[in-house]
Order: structure tokens, then C-alpha cells, then sequence
């Protein structure tokens, strides 16, 4: 009988939101047990067995010393690795301090934050070690991450929708919140993935799933703009789950520092 692929799921800053979801698969995840050896995953089981493994997942951002050390480490165990969730794959939420000075933030919440060893951003893994693939989300899909092993395990490349949100809402029959109330959303430059839950319920796309193919942002949030939406506003709405994801955080920085829509 075939050995079966070793699969390890690894942990760094992050809510372990995606790692939630890799458990509420569970269904899914029982016919995947079949095919793969689940060897490292403190989230699910006490057990744990050594590298080197065929896929790791891997949640969190990095954000101390320590991580990226262990970031490499894994990698070289590792030889299939992806990224799960908007702190991995983009630097997360966390990474809002990115802008801030680190010393003003972690004396905001630490008693004694001397005692606290932080790198001064918190970054997404490709930053630091080669990454074979990205599942994006804040949390991650279910069915993309099945569709993700499945395809490691069988050998061909998975299939993720790269196209926009606003797709999403067509297939739901979801009216439009920009059309329909004027409201700024990023589903026009935003990956699909969530289903778009919140266009649904009569509020915004907030960029979970981070920045789609060719989001040409400046074209979009000027035209929001044009349409009445203050700049902070829009500068805020690009700052979140993926703030440091390249083209969000480039609009965020255009915006913040009020150069007009056509400056590069």
C-alpha cells in the first residue's frame, strides 16, 4: 500500500480562526484521513509526529524574532507549504500597527513591555520563506481547503476562484449595496470566496479575502470619492483584514496622504 501524505498544520500570530475551520470541516476532512496521515496538529489532537511532512498549512503572521527562525524551519519540513487566512497570507489584522510605532503599542497594552520580544511589523509568510500556495480569507473557506488537499494529494493544481466578489453577488441574485444605497464596497477589487455574506445583508464588502486579479483600487475609490464618500472613510475600509496586502495598503498610503487620483 502507498505511504500516505503527511499533513501538518502549524500555528503563528493569529485568532485561529482558519485552524476553527479546518475542524469544522470535519466531514470533509474524515474522507481526506483516508488518503492523508494528519502527523502535527496541536489544535486538533495531542499527538504529534516529526517532519518532515508532504503539506504543511500554516495560520498566523509573523511577528516576532522567534517566528521567523521557526518559519524556517518549517519550510525546510515542508514540501508542500501553504498559507491559510488573511494574518498568513497578508500580515492580518494585526498588522494595522505596521503604521504605528512598536514601542507606543505594546506599552499601550503590556504592563511591562520590556519583557516583550516583537518585531516592529507583523508580516505575512511569503516575506520570509518561499510559499507554494495561498488560501486567502478571514477565516478560510472549508471547500476551498478541501479542494486544496484534494489537489495536493492527487496531483494537480487547485482550483480557488480569482475572480471578484461582485460575480458572487450576481450568482446570489444580491443586489447591488453601491447601486442600490450608495454604499462604498470593495467587491468591485476584492477575491471571491465568502459568498458574499455581507453584500447580503445590505452592508459593504470589507476586502476578507483580500485584493482580486488587477483590483485597480484608485479607479474605484475615486469614484467613491466623486460620489461623496469622505477619504478616511475609504481609507479605513482598505485597512483591515489585509491592510498590508500590497495593493491595499499602496491605496491606503495614497489616500492617508491625500494625493489625487491620478498620482501614482
Amino acid at each position: 500500500m502507498p505511504k500516505k501524505p503527511r499533513l501538518a498544520v502549524f500555528k503563528f500570530a493569529s485568532c485561529d480562526g482558519c485552524q476553527l475551520q479546518v475542524l469544522d470541516a470535519q466531514d470533509s476532512l474524515l474522507a481526506i484521513a483516508e488518503r492523508v496521515e494528519i502527523a502535527h496538529f496541536p489544535e486538533a489532537r495531542s499527538q504529534s509526529l516529526a517532519g518532515p511532512y508532504d503539506i504543511g498549512l500554516v495560520e498566523g503572521s509573523i511577528s516576532t524574532p522567534a517566528d521567523i527562525a521557526r518559519i524556517q524551519e518549517i519550510r525546510r519540513e515542508c514540501r508542500f507549504l501553504v498559507t491559510i487566512g488573511a494574518c498568513a497570507t497578508a500580515g492580518g489584522i494585526q498588522a494595522l500597527r505596521n503604521w504605528c510605532r512598536i514601542d507606543e503599542v505594546v506599552g499601550s497594552v503590556y504592563a511591562s513591555p520590556v519583557y516583550v520580544e516583537s518585531l516592529a511589523q507583523s508580516t505575512p509568510i511569503s516575506e520570509h520563506v518561499p510559499v507554494d500556495f495561498e488560501l486567502r480569507g478571514c477565516p478560510i473557506d472549508t471547500g476551498q481547503l478541501v479542494e486544496l488537499i484534494t489537489a495536493v494529494v492527487i496531483g494537480r493544481q487547485p482550483r480557488v476562484p480569482r475572480h471578484s466578489v461582485c460575480v458572487e453577488c450576481k450568482e446570489a441574485g444580491t443586489v447591488c449595496v453601491t447601486v442600490a444605497h450608495g454604499i462604498a464596497c470593495l467587491g468591485p477589487a476584492t477575491q471571491a470566496g465568502c459568498g458574499a455574506i455581507c453584500p447580503a445583508h445590505g452592508r459593504e464588502c470589507f476586502g476578507c479575502y483580500g485584493p482580486a486579479e488587477q483590483p485597480n483600487l484608485v479607479s474605484l475609490t475615486g469614484f467613491y470619492e466623486h460620489r461623496g464618500t469622505p477619504r478616511p472613510h475609504l481609507a479605513r475600509l482598505v485597512r483591515s483584514f489585509n491592510a498590508w496586502a500590497p495593493d491595499f495598503r499602496h491605496e491606503g498610503d495614497r489616500l492617508e496622504h491625500g494625493t489625487g487620483a491620478d498620482s501614482p
